[in-house]
């Protein structure tokens, strides 16, 4: 084999095993599926990432005692949402459309949003 055919080679081993790797990591955001963080129940926004039983509740309170959410940002108004929560929060959250997410969102350590 010459040296070029082995860089040929090496280049698309690469490429094989960077295309495993994401086929691994599984469904991306956009793929996750959306919340409608103004019609879910609290079970639907417990499967948002950092997001329990407790704060779906607050979620749920918070929209029944002040009306929809206008904007995404909104939701810092509830206790336990800060700024990075907001952060990891906002690629699986919609304000319209219906709640297509089924399965609870899992980070990898490491992967939350820091500033």
């Amino acid at each position: 084999m010459t040296e070029k055919n082995l860089r040929i080679a090496v280049m698309i081993g690469v490429v094989v095993a960077v295309a495993l790797s994401a086929a691994a990591a599984g469904p991306g955001p956009a793929s996750a599926g959306k919340v409608n963080v103004n019609t879910a129940t609290a079970e639907q926004l417990a499967l948002l990432p950092g997001i329990g039983p407790a704060l779906a509740g607050r979620i749920v309170a918070h929209r029944a005692e002040n009306g929809p959410f206008q904007t995404i940002d909104e939701l810092v108004a509830v206790r336990g949402i800060g700024e990075r929560s907001l952060e990891r929060l906002r690629p699986y959250v919609t304000l319209e459309g219906p709640t297509t997410l089924e399965q609870k969102v899992r980070m990898r350590r490491g992967s939350r949003t820091t500033r």
